[in-house]
């Protein structure tokens, strides 16, 4: 007969029981629920055309129908027409609308099309300094790249030995993609929406209703402990460095997410900085 010693048959009781707080709202998001996007108003998805062996080799034409507003969407949609390569019957594309674009206008898209407002050209044979806008970032992905209002992106540089592209994105970041992918010429119509101030809580109520259910947002350090790792305190503070690993706990992870460096640019990071806003206005 073996003998166990009666210690490792602590009973759950006798443990004293984990405290943990209450599930905190990017918790709570995870599982959707409320949390999910509004779609069922919108009018579908924005893509550019299929790539096609018109694209390719030479260009298709189109027309511009319908300029239509999207629930949700800062940017305007604009409808177009094209013919169908080898049926009697047209197709109709849905795409972000460029600044300039107007019912009626005759649209080109391909590779021997012309430079100019909302033709779909590839990258490769536009030339550098060129604004271009709902843009590929792999070939025949139909447009994933600057399509928010008042966005564009600039040609930076070709290298043709390589067959890639480096542009500006609307952030300031350098991008490089491959030269065959395709871009609209221009900038996302509907820019300078931001520069109007809301006013009123009625007016970001409506605006978020119809995105998502993101907004009143209480703030962390306005909570009380249990509901937030920034909750409590006589006077609104952190009391803890906001920084957090990026392998918290869920509950845990809030704040400056596993950041790299937090405060203010100084010294010559400062000036690029200073510099690159200067260049974007």
């Amino acid at each position: 007969f073996f003998f166990f010693p009666p210690h490792l048959f602590k009973s759950a009781v006798t443990r004293r029981p984990f405290k943990m707080g209450r599930v905190i709202r990017a918790q709570r998001k995870g599982a959707g629920s409320v949390f999910v996007s509004k779609t069922h108003y919108r009018k579908g998805a924005s893509n550019l055309r299929k790539l096609d062996y018109a694209e390719r080799n030479g260009y298709t034409k189109g027309v511009c129908t319908e300029i239509i507003h999207d629930p949700g969407r800062g940017a305007p949609l604009a409808k177009v027409s094209f013919r169908h390569p080898f049926r009697y019957k047209t197709e109709k594309e849905t795409m972000v609308a460029c600044e300039g674009m107007y019912t009626g206008q005759f649209l080109y898209c391909g590779k021997k099309a012309n430079l100019s407002i909302g033709n779909v050209l590839p990258l490769e044979v536009m030339p550098e300094g060129t604004l271009v806008c709902n843009l590929e970032q792999k070939v025949g992905d139909r447009g994933s790249l600057a399509r928010a209002s008042g966005g564009f992106c600039i040609i930076v540089a070709h290298n043709p030995d390589a067959g890639i592209t480096r542009l500006k994105l609307p952030s300031g970041a350098k991008k490089i993609v491959p030269s065959a992918c395709r871009a609209m010429v221009g900038q996302v119509a509907g820019g300078g929406r931001t520069e109007k101030p809301m006013l009123k809580a009625g007016a970001s109520y409506h605006k978020y209703k119809v995105k998502r259910n993101c907004w009143p947002k209480v703030r962390g350090v306005a909570m009380n402990p249990v509901e937030h790792p920034h909750g409590g305190g006589n006077h609104q503070h952190i009391g803890h460095a906001s920084t957090v690993r990026r392998d918290s706990a869920p509950g845990k992870k809030v704040g400056l997410i596993a950041a790299r460096r937090t405060g203010r640019l100084r010294g010559q990071k400062g000036l690029q900085a200073i510099r690159e806003k200067e260049n974007k206005a």
